[in-house]
Order: C-alpha cells, then sequence, then structure tokens
C-alpha cells in the first residue's frame, strides 16, 4: 500500500489519485472516508474534539488497512502524523510503521519551511473548511519539523501533477525492482 502523508494542501488527495490512476488500483483519502462514516469534519472537531477526531481516525485507517486486499493509495489525514503519543491504543505501532515504510511518501509543496508554510496557506484557502491564514500558518510551522524528521521519502509537489505522479512511479517501480529510488 503506498500511503501519502504530509501537511493539508500539499497535493495528497490530487496526487494520490493521479497515482492510483496511473497505478489501476484504488485510492482512499482519509478525510472523504471519515467523513462517509461520521459525518462533516470541522462538525465532529466542534462537537466532539480534536482527540476525539483524531483517535477516530487512527481507528479508521486501521478499518482500511486491515480490510485492504490489493495495493491501494492512502491518502492520510493532514494531521496524522502529528497526534498525540497515545490518541489510540494502537498508534504507538501504526505511526512508526507508516513513517518507515519503503512505500510511505511525504508530500511537501517545497523543503523551505516558509516556502512549504506560504504554499499550504494559498492552497488551504481556497477549501470551504479552511482555518484563518494566520492558523494554517501556525499549524504548518510546528508540523513541518515533523513531517520533515519522517524517515521516508519526501516529494516536493510545487510542480505539475503529472511530474509528480511520474517521479513517484518511478520511485515504486525501483523498490519493486529492489533498487535504490
Amino acid at each position: 500500500m503506498v500511503q501519502l502523508v504530509g501537511p493539508g494542501g500539499a497535493g495528497k488527495t490530487t496526487i494520490g489519485a493521479a497515482l492510483a490512476e496511473r497505478l489501476g488500483v484504488p485510492f482512499v483519502d482519509l478525510d472523504a472516508a471519515f467523513t462517509a462514516r461520521y459525518g462533516d469534519i470541522s462538525t465532529c472537531l466542534a462537537s466532539h474534539g480534536y482527540e476525539a477526531y483524531a483517535e477516530w481516525n487512527v481507528g479508521l485507517y486501521l478499518d482500511l488497512v486491515r480490510g485492504s486486499v490489493s495495493t491501494d493509495v492512502l491518502a492520510l489525514s493532514s494531521g496524522f502524523m502529528t497526534y498525540r503519543d497515545h490518541v489510540h491504543p494502537d498508534y504507538l505501532t501504526v505511526r512508526p510503521r507508516i513513517a518507515s515504510s519503503p512505500s510511505t511518501f511525504v508530500l511537501l509543496p517545497s523543503p523551505d519551511m516558509e516556502t512549504c508554510v506560504e504554499e499550504t496557506v494559498r492552497r488551504q484557502l481556497r477549501r470551504p473548511f479552511a482555518r484563518s491564514a494566520e492558523r494554517e500558518r501556525q499549524v504548518i510551522r510546528k508540523r513541518f519539523p515533523v513531517y520533515v524528521e519522517l524517515r521516508a521519502r519526501k516529494i516536493f509537489t510545487m510542480r505539475p501533477v503529472d511530474t509528480v505522479a511520474t517521479e513517484l512511479v518511478a520511485a515504486l517501480a525501483a523498490l519493486e525492482a529492489g533498487a535504490p529510488a
């Protein structure tokens, strides 16, 4: 299973869908799956708080992974790799497994934090559920070091979707062939 992690607005959904189409496999966006199961994420956050959302999100991820019989492409929620350690009983096992998987990729607009922050804010503000620009900046500045420190390969997305999808296909082919990506 290919897993895409990174901040909101990094391109996980757009690039994930393009990659899945190229590979001929299903694409799952964890946020869309959450919405289908629990309802609107913003409403959930307002009603139950971030901790409940995160716990349910990890549980949903586990349900999806355990039920997967094919090589899917999965875009994780933007904060998934930044949850508190004990948000879910299995999180301390799941997080390092995701981070160390050769088929996990961290999508970031840029390797430069401030460029990443501004591009993420620009993209996020076009979404109906976006936080304020300043709140988005705070969130990405806090999370950026977490994404950068993950062992998974970094893919920078301030390029055409087709170019990024081609890079991912090549990296996956190299993994399959046993060569360094």
